[in-house]
């Protein structure tokens, strides 16, 4: 008789999970190698002060001038006040749109669907271009609101550091709307029709209905996009350097124009601006945190 030969001793199961490693073995290295290992090194560089390879470290001193520095102060209000605003009347416009477009009754709903969603992948330097044409004080919204009688004289849309913040804000609003309108739809078409159909029988007005079993329904899917959208907004850059340069005079400067500007505007000063780039990680996880205890499920 042949002698038994030996069992293997790595288990169906080990094999099975070491196989599924085997697949996603690259992607893990990528993002390791593009995403974590950029994290920590800006971590590092944010505890460090000099130019070029010439860094020495400089303990906590980086995350000490930021309490002092002016400029920066300022970015954050600036960047605050976007995200007061904008935030806010994004989401409520997204799922006011939201419902609007999943009434069964509505027609052309793919085209109004797609026309509201092309802004969100249009290019974002382009995009801006447009705007600051269209909000110059020569530009066609002027033009649209004298023909209308609605003001007297051009509002300086780009040079008052008012009316720049409120272009700033209908940029950012008319992009993204469209990107968080996909989600409220996806929520919407999920809820069970007999719900809304038994809250009509019991007398539900289409209000009384929204705010008893929309919002309820849709409360995960507006927390996802309100911490998205807070992330989207601290990080906001595109549309400040190119439709208002951070002006006027400062007044519409970001927290990430202020980053470049620290990098390659100013004298490099890459150790402070990991710092300042590590105050935006600092803010989103107390937003997200305040957003989850407002927002999130107490059972949880």
């Amino acid at each position: 008789m042949k002698a038994a030969q030996p069992q293997s001793k790595l288990g169906p199961r080990f094999k099975a999970g070491l196989t599924g490693w085997l697949f996603i073995a690259i992607a893990v290295l990528m993002i390791c190698a593009f995403y974590f290992y950029p994290m920590i090194q800006a971590l590092i560089l944010s505890f460090q002060t000099g130019t070029g390879s010439n860094l020495k470290f400089n303990g906590i001193d980086n995350y000490a001038r930021l309490f002092t520095d002016d400029m920066f102060l300022t970015a954050v209000k600036n960047t605050f006040i976007y995200l007061i605003f904008q935030v806010p009347l994004m989401v409520v416009l997204a799922l006011f749109i939201s419902v609007l477009l999943n009434n069964p009754r509505l027609r052309f709903k793919g085209f109004f669907r797609t026309a509201i969603f092309l802004p969100c992948i249009t290019s974002l330097v382009a995009y801006s271009v447009v705007f600051k044409y269209l909000f110059s004080s020569d530009g066609l919204v002027n033009a649209l609101l004298l023909k209308l009688h609605l003001i007297g004289a051009p509002i300086e849309w780009i040079a008052d550091p008012f009316w720049a913040k409120v272009t700033i804000i209908i940029a950012i609003t008319w992009r993204w709307t469209g990107y968080n309108m996909i989600f409220y739809l996806s929520g919407l078409q999920n809820i069970d029709n007999s719900i809304y159909e038994a809250a009509r029988i019991d007398g539900a007005s289409a209000i009384r209905q929204f705010f008893s079993i929309t919002i309820p329904m849709l409360k995960p899917i507006i927390l996802f996009t309100s911490i998205t959208s807070t992330i989207g907004t601290l990080q906001l850059f595109d549309e400040v350097v190119n439709i208002t340069k951070g002006g006027p005079g400062n007044a519409t400067t970001s927290i990430s124009q202020y980053i470049y500007n620290l990098s390659f505007k100013y004298s490099a000063d890459f150790g402070y601006a990991a710092t300042v780039s590590y105050s935006i990680v600092i803010m989103i996880i107390i937003l997200a945190f305040i957003q989850f205890r407002v927002a999130g499920d107490r059972n949880e």
